[in-house]
């Protein structure tokens, strides 16, 4: 938990990566703390949406309740409604939170029924005894909590509340027909809770890039989703986003600006001497 506002201070002072990506590309970068178990002061790009100082410990009750996970929902489509009426048409979601890659694992899982072990991976770089301890944990869990009727139950049960957040806002911005960018795992596990309450989800988004993460190739497969780029990333903090923004710029900009052979007076037939 440290870790993880320390991370935040380190996105509002500008020095991660998800910073470099986005300054260099003109991407504006808001940083919203979910339940980050830390008081933070007021800052221009910090937005305060906090449900509670982290959640539960899954391993022994749910994470958080269903109305902290509705009001998860309601905070993320309102932040996205505020940035959509700033005049923008596309977001791209990313996240940080030490240990959730375990939440995503656990998401995934109960979603999809893909077998456990295939879902838990190495996370920020556990070792092989850490990952099994890690699938372990997760497994006593499913147990103890079982598996709930409802979409909203799974991630009130096993989710993060960044999670259920951006759940939140992906449902929020293919309403409002924005553009949808999609980072790793575990913003991929996000798109998997909004596509269960939603199947319409999918016609406006981009999955940015598969992560190194042992378990996206089979979400995104599970999915029937293809990313754009496959750069051995595992960065999360929506840097895959980032990345492939310019790829999105460059697609509108070929649809709209490249002459097609009426405009530019060129034959699209291949002409065939008569005597070949």
């Amino acid at each position: 938990q440290e870790v993880t506002y320390q991370m935040v201070y380190n996105f509002l002072s500008g020095g991660a990566a998800i910073n470099v990506f986005c300054k260099h590309q003109g991407i504006k970068i808001k940083v919203v703390d979910a339940g980050v178990n830390h008081q933070f002061q007021p800052h221009p790009d910090l937005i305060i949406s906090k449900v509670a100082q982290g959640t539960a410990n899954f391993a022994k009750d749910p994470a958080m309740s269903i109305d902290q996970a509705q009001s998860c929902i309601e905070r993320g489509a309102q932040i996205v409604e505020e940035i959509q009426n700033t005049g923008s048409n596309i977001i791209g979601f990313g996240e940080m939170g030490i240990g959730n890659t375990t939440a995503a694992s656990a998401l995934m899982h109960v979603f999809t029924e893909i077998d456990l072990h295939e879902c838990v991976g190495r996370g920020t770089g556990l070792s092989q005894e850490s990952i099994l301890h890690k699938e372990k944990v997760i497994r006593n869990a499913i147990a103890i909590n079982k598996n709930g009727d409802t979409p909203l139950d799974k991630l009130a049960t096993y989710g993060g509340f960044e999670i259920a957040q951006m759940v939140g806002a992906m449902l929020k911005a293919a309403e409002l027909k924005m553009v949808v960018m999609v980072d790793g795992f575990i913003t991929t596990s996000a798109f998997l809770v909004a596509h269960a309450m939603d199947k319409n989800i999918f016609d406006y988004t981009i999955f940015c890039h598969q992560s190194e993460e042992k378990g996206h190739n089979l979400l995104l497969g599970f999915l029937h989703a293809k990313p754009l780029i496959n750069l051995s990333m595992r960065l999360g903090e929506g840097t895959g986003c980032a990345v492939a923004y310019p790829i999105v710029k460059m697609a509108i900009a070929f649809i709209n600006e490249m002459a097609s052979f009426e405009s530019a007076g060129v034959s699209n037939k291949e002409e065939i001497p008569v005597n070949a």
